[in-house]
């Protein structure tokens, strides 16, 4: 994640870091259909962010199985922080990478900072603190992500693709999937029936 070391503020450039991208009715790819992308690194080389409501239908726990942090009788004995936890379709970029989005009360070596509050980390530690209750008081684990080379991401705003408004932390981690897309759009005030007549800004 090369983009990740080029920590960049909308303020000073412009960039999307720390913000939501929702898809329009205008977005040609249906793999990004109502989908809100959380981003976590923006800048002239591209642009590197991950879907948040689109769950898995892997569990945690069974994740945690498969790659070798717990043995599979250990399962049940995870606190409910963990077991809870859902496994989100991050994008479709390396699709069998994790990714974990938390709060900074809990960082590893490896963690880097997305925005003020909220840390990205893609090394198992982070999974081992979970699974044993000491992990970050906020998480959302994803699998993939979604990626944009230079310059693709603001052309797909141009077109139409995607509306972007800064990233709620409430809405980033709280796990009501389903009515996520809706919620972001009803907090910037915007009606999803008048979406198609939207600038690609909020």
């Amino acid at each position: 994640m090369e983009l990740l070391g080029k920590k960049s503020t909308v303020a000073e450039h412009g960039y999307l870091d720390d913000h939501f991208l929702l898809a329009m009715p205008a977005m040609k790819d249906d793999r990004f259909a109502r989908t809100v992308i959380y981003i976590c690194a923006h800048n002239e080389d591209g642009a590197m962010g991950l879907i948040i409501n689109q769950p898995q239908q892997m569990r945690f726990p069974d994740l945690l199985v498969q790659i070798g942090v717990i043995e599979e009788q250990d399962a049940i004995r995870l606190p409910d922080s963990a077991r809870d936890l859902i496994v989100r379709h991050g994008g479709p970029v390396d699709r069998s990478r994790g990714f974990v989005l938390h709060s900074d009360d809990v960082t590893m070596e490896s963690s880097t900072p997305v925005a003020e509050d909220i840390f990205l980390t893609a090394t198992v530690d982070i999974l081992r603190a979970i699974s044993a209750g000491k992990g970050p008081k906020h998480t959302l684990m994803a699998l993939g992500y979604a990626g944009w080379g230079a310059g693709q991401l603001e052309t797909e705003i141009i077109e139409n693709g995607w509306l972007t408004c800064p990233a709620n932390a409430e809405l980033l981690f709280d796990s009501e999937i389903e009515q996520k897309y809706d919620r972001i759009l009803s907090s910037i005030g915007i009606d999803l029936a008048h979406l198609s007549h939207t600038a690609g800004h909020a």
